[in-house]
């Protein structure tokens, strides 16, 4: 199959430390993930990793256990591994610049956490003239306060995201609009 070089996937923050810690349907968001990535990598377009170090803090900080990419979902040889310090994943990361070379104009964004790094990431991206493509599933959090997981995801799915900053899909038809 011929690779669309205008899309790439972009797997933000699925470390294993929060995989451990038990998200909501992660079960769910790592099949959408793998589903993904076997398309991406059958298709020879590119995949980019992006892990967030929370450093001095346990759990995240940089080259700890749970830091490292979740195992489900390892990167193969010739992946690239972004490093960030903030919630978009374009912030001081040269992300933004490797997209550039590569020519990507859609963006298929997967991964955690739904209200933070994946909302900042999605609007970073919209402002920078992508197409983002956000598969449903591909994305998960945890209970933040009072608000339960399924109902954070609901709302930046359908209220925040669709529409305005990009476009809601199943994988399936994210898989067919990223031309793969």
């Amino acid at each position: 199959m011929q690779a669309n070089p205008q899309a790439a996937l972009l797997v933000v923050d699925v470390q294993q430390a929060l995989i451990d810690s038990r998200p909501w349907k992660a079960a769910r968001m790592l099949k959408a993930v793998h589903t993904l990535l076997q398309a991406f990598r059958q298709a020879g377009a590119p995949v980019v990793f992006v892990r967030h170090d929370d450093s001095p803090g346990p759990g995240l900080a940089y080259g700890s256990p749970g830091w490292q990419v979740a195992r489900q979902i390892a990167p193969v040889q010739g992946e690239r591994i972004f490093d960030k310090k903030y919630n978009s994943a374009f912030l001081h990361t040269g992300l933004g610049a490797y997209l550039k070379r590569l020519g990507v104009k859609d963006l298929v964004v997967v991964g955690m956490q739904t209200e933070y790094c994946i909302d900042a990431t999605i609007k970073s991206a919209f402002e920078q003239g992508y197409r983002v493509l956000i598969p449903q599933g591909g994305v998960t959090t945890f209970r933040n306060g009072r608000l339960p997981a399924r109902k954070i995801n609901r709302l930046f799915y359908h209220h925040i995201w669709a529409g305005r900053y990009g476009e809601v899909l199943p994988p399936a038809a994210v898989i067919k609009e990223a031309g793969l």
